[in-house]
C-alpha cells in the first residue's frame, strides 16, 4: 500500500531537482504555484517574476502568488479543519525559455503535451489536467481562442497574440511559457471517518482515522514542478543527445541559429 501513497513521490522530487538544474544550463525554468483551494480562485494569470519571488521566500503559507487571495485560500482551509473535512484545488506549473520544437506530431504517444499530461494525472489525488487555457477555450469561440502569429522584423523572429495554448501545439512546444495545470479532489482520509465495509464481516463500519493534512495542493505544486521538468528534460535529451553536457550545449546552440536562420 506504501507504494501508492504520495510519499512515494519525495523520489520524483529528488529527481526533479536533477531535472531542473539541467534545464536551467540552457536557460529554462521550472516554477509552480496554486491557483485555487477549493472555491478561492487566483483570478488573474500570474507573472513569471511573482514566482520566481515566491519560490525564493523563507516561509510560505499556500503558495499563491497574490496576498489577498491566499488569505481567502487560507479561510477555506480553516473552515474546513473546523468541521474535520478536507478540501481540493488547482495548481499551475509554468516551464519558462523552452524552445520551440520539442515534443512530436508523429503518432500519438510522442506528443509532449500528452506526456505532461499523464505526467500530472499520475500524481496521487490527481483527477484532470488542463495545458493552457483548455476550460475557457472549450466555453468560446475559435476567433476568440487561437493565438494569432506576427513578425517582428527587427528581432527577425515569429511572435504570439497571447497564449492560450499553453505553449503547446500539435503535440510540440512553440516557444511560448508552457501552461499546465493539475486538478485535485480532496483527500480522502478525513479526521470525520466516512462510511465504510468491515473486510471480515461485510457488516457496515467506519473507516478508520488518519492523521491527514486539509489541503495538499501547495505540496502537489511541487510535486507537478518536478513532473514536467522530468518531462521536459527528457524531451531535451531526445532532441539534442550529446554524451556530455558540453556537446549537449553545442547541438542546442546549432539548433538555435537553425530556428534564427530560418
Amino acid at each position: 500500500m506504501e507504494r501508492a501513497s504520495a510519499r512515494e513521490t519525495a523520489g520524483r522530487v529528488a529527481v526533479g531537482a536533477i531535472a531542473k538544474a539541467y534545464l536551467a544550463e540552457f536557460g529554462i525554468g521550472v516554477l509552480s504555484h496554486v491557483i485555487a483551494v477549493g472555491e478561492a480562485r487566483l483570478e488573474r494569470q500570474a507573472a513569471w517574476e511573482e514566482l520566481v519571488a515566491l519560490s525564493q521566500r523563507d516561509e510560505v503559507l499556500l503558495g499563491c502568488v497574490d496576498a489577498e487571495a491566499e488569505q481567502r485560500m487560507k479561510a477555506v482551509v480553516d473552515q474546513v479543519y473546523k468541521t474535520g473535512d478536507t478540501v481540493g484545488g488547482v495548481f499551475e506549473v509554468i516551464a519558462r525559455g523552452v524552445p520551440p520544437g520539442l515534443g512530436s506530431h508523429i503518432a500519438w504517444d510522442t506528443r509532449l503535451d500528452g506526456k505532461l499530461a499523464q505526467a500530472i494525472v499520475s500524481m496521487q489525488a490527481v483527477k484532470g489536467v488542463e495545458v493552457g487555457f483548455a476550460a475557457e477555450g472549450a466555453a468560446a469561440f475559435g476567433s476568440k481562442v487561437q493565438d494569432t502569429i506576427g513578425y517582428d522584423r527587427e528581432k527577425r523572429e515569429f511572435t504570439r497574440g497571447a497564449n492560450r495554448a499553453g505553449g503547446l501545439e500539435g503535440g510540440m512546444t512553440n516557444g511560448q511559457d508552457i501552461l499546465v495545470r493539475g486538478m485535485l479532489k480532496p483527500i480522502s482520509t478525513l479526521r470525520r471517518p466516512l462510511e465504510s465495509v468491515d473486510l471480515e464481516t461485510r457488516e457496515p463500519a467506519l473507516a478508520a482515522y488518519e492523521r491527514s493534512d486539509v489541503a495538499v495542493v501547495p505540496a502537489a505544486g511541487v510535486i507537478g514542478e518536478a513532473m514536467v521538468a522530468l518531462v521536459l528534460a527528457g524531451a531535451m535529451v531526445e532532441k539534442f543527445g550529446g554524451d556530455s553536457l558540453a556537446e549537449t550545449r553545442r547541438n542546442y546552440q546549432g539548433y538555435l541559429k537553425q530556428v534564427k536562420d530560418f
